[in-house]
C-alpha cells in the first residue's frame, strides 16, 4: 500500500493542485490528509471541495477547529487570528459542517495520522525533544509510524535520533516501535523551500520519502492580496517562510 501524506494545505489552492496532479504520477493507493486544509490563504472552500468530494481521510487541524467554530482562537498571533476569522465568515454552510466532523486521528493500516502531537492537535513538535516524550504515547503503541504536521517543516523522528527529509531519498524505518513523520506543509512551507511539499510512505518497504512540488505562487499571492488578507500571508509564500 503506499500513502500520500498531506498537511497543513491552508486554503492554497494553487499549491494543493499541483500535489494531486503529482500524487497521479506516484501511484499512490490513498491519500490522508493530516489538517489544517483551511488557515491563512484565500481559497478554503475550494481546497476543502477538494479533499471532500475526493473523500480523503482527515483530522483535524487547530485552523480547521476555529475557522468551524468548534474551538476559539486562543493563542493565535494577530495575522493568524485576522485570516480566521475571515476564513470563518466566507466558509460555506457545507464546508462549515464538513470541518465540524472531522476525527482527531486517522489509523489506517497500522499507522496513525494527527495533526500536532498525538491527543493534543496545538502541540509543536519541530525537535526530537519535542518528540521524545510521545514515544510511549499510548495513542501510537503498535504503530509503525505516526505522521503529523502542524509545524510546517518536514521531519524524522525515531528513538535513536531525529533527521531532516531530503527531497526524493528514501528512508527505511526500522523494525520495532513507531517512527514520527512530518511530511512538512502543502500550502505554507516554513522550511525555506516555497516549493508545496508532501510525503509518500509504501507499507510493504517500509519506506518514507519527501516529495517537492512547484507550483503558482505569484499566484496564490495575488490572490490573497484581493482577498483584503494581510500581504505578510502572500509574502511569506515567495520565501517558504
Amino acid at each position: 500500500m503506499r500513502y500520500g501524506i498531506l498537511s497543513d494545505i491552508h486554503a492554497n489552492v494553487e499549491a494543493m493542485e499541483a500535489v494531486l496532479e503529482k500524487i497521479e504520477d506516484l501511484n499512490i493507493d490513498q491519500i490522508l490528509c493530516l489538517g489544517d486544509v483551511v488557515g491563512y490563504n484565500a481559497s478554503p472552500n475550494e481546497c476543502a471541495d477538494l479533499v471532500r468530494q475526493r473523500d480523503l481521510p482527515t483530522v483535524c487541524g487547530n485552523h480547521d477547529a476555529v475557522a468551524c467554530g468548534r474551538e476559539e482562537p486562543w493563542g493565535f498571533n494577530v495575522v493568524a487570528l485576522e485570516a480566521a476569522m475571515w476564513t470563518r465568515d466566507h466558509l460555506t454552510k457545507e464546508n462549515i459542517h464538513w470541518l465540524e466532523t472531522l476525527p482527531d486521528a486517522v489509523q489506517p493500516n497500522g499507522l496513525i495520522g494527527v495533526h500536532g502531537a498525538p491527543g493534543d492537535r496545538d502541540t509543536y513538535m519541530f525537535t526530537w525533544d519535542d518528540v521524545s516524550p510521545h514515544f510511549d504515547d499510548s495513542n501510537v503503541k503498535g504503530r509503525n509510524a505516526c505522521f503529523f504536521g502542524h509545524t510546517h517543516v518536514p521531519g524524522i523522528f525515531e528513538a535513536d535520533g531525529g533527521w531532516t527529509p531530503v527531497n526524493g531519498t528514501k528512508f527505511a524505518l526500522k523494525n520495532g516501535g513507531v517512527t514520527f513523520i512530518n511530511p512538512g506543509s502543502v500550502g505554507q512551507p516554513r522550511d525555506g523551500d516555497p516549493r508545496a511539499s508532501f510525503g509518500v510512505y509504501d507499507t510493504s518497504a517500509r519506506e518514507f520519502w519527501l516529495v517537492r512540488v512547484r507550483y503558482d505562487v505569484q499566484s496564490a499571492m495575488d490572490r490573497i492580496k484581493r482577498a483584503g488578507l494581510p500581504d505578510y500571508l502572500a509574502h511569506r509564500l515567495e520565501f517558504g517562510r
